[in-house]
């Protein structure tokens, strides 16, 4: 039998802070945007770009360590699965959102020391 894959990379920008928040049990959730951009030449010669926005949710460990390394505007490298969560509002109207649901997180932010300059990468998996 041929398994499925169900993997999302993608390298972008933090459109808010991270909002962290728990579930009845006590499970740490973080939510966040993230924005990708790519652009183009048009037949006519045109430059074009274009600007595609991402849910993003972590979980446990991993959303902890989002909400207290990222910020808005942070370059971050996302892996993940991509799953879509439906309900019903108290009108009976439904509702579908897709979002990434990350296992890894790397902050691509480049920090500086005061003894030296150099790209410090954090990479964090669960």
């Amino acid at each position: 039998m041929v398994r499925g894959l169900n993997k999302v990379e993608l390298i972008g920008y933090l459109g808010c802070d991270p909002e962290m928040r728990y579930t009845p049990s006590g499970r740490p959730v973080t939510s966040f945007s993230l924005s990708t951009s790519r652009s183009w030449t048009s037949p006519e010669g045109e430059r074009r770009e274009e600007t595609e926005w991402f849910n993003i949710v972590a979980w446990g460990n991993l959303a902890e360590i989002c909400k207290q390394y990222l910020t808005k505007g942070h370059l971050v490298y996302i892996q993940g699965r991509l799953q879509t969560r439906g309900w019903e509002d108290e009108t009976g109207k439904k509702h579908f959102r897709t979002e990434v649901v990350a296992n890894e997180m790397i902050n691509l932010v480049e920090r500086r020391s005061s003894e030296h300059t150099s790209s410090h990468h954090e990479s964090h998996s669960f």
